[in-house]
């Protein structure tokens, strides 16, 4: 319910009683003097402070309710990613010549993987986890929770130590990994590392992919409106490739294998505006799965030989072009000036008239909102069609394109790279708008926008030692 129809029934209950309080109050008042007789007058004065007070107290309650009922601010307090060792490092020459030794790939197959290698933008400096560096993985779940051990322990023992906040201050705490669902979950794995509070509130988000990122920040901040107020939420975002590797020879389930790479992220996220780094401004979830091959695009499935994988299919981007669409109709109200909105609205109307087919729709032009775009590193394919149905410029993408070239496909965390190549840069400033875009499973497109508050003060982070290296003209390669 809005403040106003908050305002308006809370104005006609202070009239009613305002209205039977005072008649009461003057009936007490008169009765005695009627009857002394005609010539004593009650004093206007007397009723004055009754309805001063009653006055005040609405006011009182108004604000009080005003406070409780409207929607608080959502902060980003911090965010650390997951800096890879150089021991986990695969070269695409590693990668293929494992791929002809194995003895579980056909030849066919190998081929296929060489193409995808070299379209595939990724340098020789991505990682993934240890059992994937033998010739055929095989990861079981000691691995698996190993591998997840590597990544979330470490990213978040590099946020505590940023963002300097006590344990105890955590009370909530939200954790995505797609394929990996071990039990005890992995938020329990982190409250029993961490030791946090008993009364804290869980969550554990599992089987949405790249866009579960996004999705968590959308839930953290609903979960922070019920909280009490300066309450922190954890967020913690990974994907543990291991067991998802997939031994066949289908080549739309062998995709995820040469893309994939080990990768997360720690974000705290609050509504105290202490310490803050980003303002979030606006969520915007999109799913799609309505829609059948929307559905099935990223499936995890069994081969004919029951070789179990995740399907990727070919109309991937013209999906991904679907939801995105969705999406910006979705969110454009929210974000974008009045100027576009009109621009847009005339061009629709338009395209409704007579012969107004050939009119083709307007794109808004969302440079004009936004200082910096973090797209999805899904792959050449996703950036260049995102790139070029938003109509932006080399600019913009260069943090996706830099992202899948230093660390590849990171699923849900990888526009979290991209957020922290601006701060390595130093592109960061006071006020500048971000635009996070994350696309997943389901299929599903979710966006959030952010506001910088502070800028970073260090280049520490996952593109500490090689952020001068960078960016590499690789747009024209691929």
């Amino acid at each position: 319910m809005s403040s106003e129809s908050h305002l308006r029934r809370l104005t006609l209950v202070y009239n009613c009683t305002a209205n039977t309080l005072i008649l009461r109050t003057v009936s007490k008042k008169i009765a005695p003097w009627l009857a002394a007789g005609p010539e004593i007058v009650p004093q206007p004065t007397a009723i004055w402070p009754i309805r001063s007070l009653l006055v005040i107290a609405l006011l009182v309650i108004t604000c009080t309710l005003y406070l409780a009922l409207r929607s608080r601010t959502v902060y980003l307090v911090d965010y650390a990613c997951f800096r890879q060792n150089s021991n986990l490092r695969i070269t695409k020459a590693t990668f293929l010549e494992h791929a002809r030794l194995s003895s579980l790939l056909d030849d066919s197959i190998v081929n296929f993987i060489a193409t995808i290698l070299k379209r595939s933008g990724m340098s020789d400096e991505t990682c993934v986890p240890p059992v994937h560096h033998y010739i055929e993985p095989c990861c079981g779940l000691d691995e698996a929770c190993s591998e997840a051990e590597l990544v979330v322990f470490s990213v978040i023992d590099d946020l505590l130590a940023k963002t300097c906040i006590k344990r105890d201050a955590i009370g909530g705490l939200i954790t995505n990994c797609s394929a990996f669902c071990p039990v005890p979950s992995i938020a329990d794995m982190i409250v029993n590392k961490y030791k946090l509070r008993g009364d804290i509130r869980v969550m554990n988000l599992s089987g949405m992919a790249c866009s579960a990122s996004m999705i968590a920040v959308g839930l953290a901040s609903n979960m922070l409106q019920v909280m009490p107020r300066g309450s922190h939420v954890l967020v913690v975002s990974t994907e543990t490739i291991g067991p998802s590797y997939y031994s066949g020879n289908k080549r739309s389930m062998v995709l995820s294998n040469i893309l994939l790479r080990i990768g997360g992220v720690a974000k705290l996220l609050s509504t105290s505006r202490s310490k803050a780094r980003f303002r979030l401004v606006h969520f915007t979830r999109t799913i799609t799965a309505a829609n059948n091959s929307a559905y099935r695009c990223v499936y995890q499935e069994e081969d004919e030989k029951g070789n179990l994988g995740i399907a990727l299919s070919k109309d991937l981007t013209v999906v991904a072009g679907h939801a995105l669409k969705a999406n910006i109709m979705a969110t454009g109200p929210y974000v974008l000036p009045t100027s576009e909105l009109l621009k847009f609205l005339l061009f629709n109307m338009a395209r409704k008239m007579p012969h107004g087919r050939n009119i083709r729709p307007y794109i808004p032009n969302f440079c004009v909102t936004f200082e910096h775009f973090c797209i999805h590193a899904g792959g050449p394919a996703v950036i260049s069609s995102v790139q070029h149905g938003l109509k932006l410029s080399d600019q913009y993408v260069e943090p996706s394109w830099m992202t899948l070239h230093r660390f590849g496909n990171q699923l849900s965390s990888s526009v979290w790279y991209e957020l922290a190549y601006i701060d390595a840069k130093g592109q960061m400033k006071k006020n500048d708008r971000v635009w996070m875009i994350g696309f997943g499973a389901g299929y599903e497109c979710n966006t959030a926008s952010w506001v910088c508050i502070q800028p970073s003060s260090s280049a520490d982070g996952p593109w500490g030692n090689c952020i001068n290296h960078y960016p590499k003209d690789i747009f024209k390669k691929i």
